[in-house]
C-alpha cells in the first residue's frame, strides 16, 4: 500500500502504491490511518494528492501549521513537482508545452481544450521506449485533476494502462508515477526522489536509461515560462 521514504518532525513523504485510494471509497482502507498506525501519529493531513491509478511520492503534514504551510506552498506553485509515464504511441512533439482549460468529458474523463482561462499547464520531455511506446518526464506547474493524463492524451500518446483515456491498453497498471519533489520549507530545501518499480515496464533498458539521464529532474535545461 505505501512505503515510508523519510520521517520529519513536520511531515512525512511516501511512496504510494498504484491502486490505491488516498481517500476511504470504494470499500477501500483508509490510506493515511494505516500509515498513521506505523508512525504512531494521532492524525495525519493530506495536503496534496494522487489518482488512484498513480504511484509515487505523497506529502502528509504531521499538525495542523504545516498542513497550512505546505498546502499553501502547492496552491501558490511553490513546489516543484516531476512525473514520469510511459505512452502508448508515438507523440505528436517529443517535448513541448501543453496548456489548455479542462472540463468535465464523460462519466469520470476530462478534457483539453484549446482557451487559456485558468489553464492546466504541462511541460516535458520525451525519449523513445520499448517498441511504439515512449516514456515522458512532466513538470505540471498547475495541479488540477487527472491533468498529466489528459495532457499526453492531447499530444497523441495517451499513458499505457490508463483505464480511463487509454481504455484498450491492457497492462498490469497505469504508467504513471510521481517521481520527484523540490520545495523550501522554513527556510530550508527539501528534494525527495522514488524511483518507479511496481509494474513490469519501469524495468525495461529504455526506462533505466531514461531514468539515469533525468537522475536530476530540476537541474535539466527546463524552457523558462513566460
Amino acid at each position: 500500500m505505501f512505503d515510508i521514504l523519510h520521517q520529519f518532525d513536520d511531515f512525512l513523504v511516501i511512496t504510494k502504491h498504484p491502486n490505491v485510494s488516498v481517500h476511504k471509497d470504494d470499500g477501500d482502507t483508509m490510506l493515511l490511518e494505516e500509515i498513521a498506525k506505523v508512525t504512531h501519529d494521532e492524525q495525519l493531513y493530506l495536503v496534496h494528492r494522487l489518482d488512484k491509478m498513480t504511484s509515487g511520492i505523497l506529502l502528509l503534514a504531521r499538525n495542523k501549521q504545516a498542513a497550512r504551510e505546505l498546502s499553501n506552498l502547492f496552491a501558490n506553485r511553490n513546489i516543484e513537482k516531476y512525473y514520469v509515464a510511459i505512452g502508448s504511441k508515438k507523440p505528436k512533439k517529443k517535448q513541448g508545452l501543453v496548456s489548455g482549460d479542462m472540463e468535465r468529458s464523460r462519466r469520470s474523463s476530462w478534457k483539453l481544450n484549446s482557451s487559456n482561462n485558468n489553464p492546466a499547464i504541462t511541460q516535458f520531455f520525451s525519449v523513445a521506449g520499448e517498441v511504439g511506446e515512449r516514456i515522458f518526464l512532466c513538470k505540471p506547474y498547475t495541479g488540477k485533476t487527472h491533468q498529466i493524463r489528459v495532457a499526453l492524451k492531447s499530444v497523441g500518446s495517451a499513458i499505457v494502462g490508463d483505464p480511463i483515456y487509454n481504455a484498450s491498453s491492457n497492462s498490469d497498471r497505469g504508467y504513471l508515477h510521481a517521481f520527484a519533489i523540490r520545495f523550501e520549507y522554513q527556510q530550508q530545501i527539501f528534494s525527495f526522489k522514488s524511483v518507479p518499480n511496481f509494474g513490469e515496464k519501469w524495468q525495461s533498458t529504455e526506462m533505466l536509461q531514461a531514468l539515469q539521464q533525468w537522475n536530476v529532474p530540476w537541474d535539466l535545461s527546463w524552457p523558462k515560462m513566460k
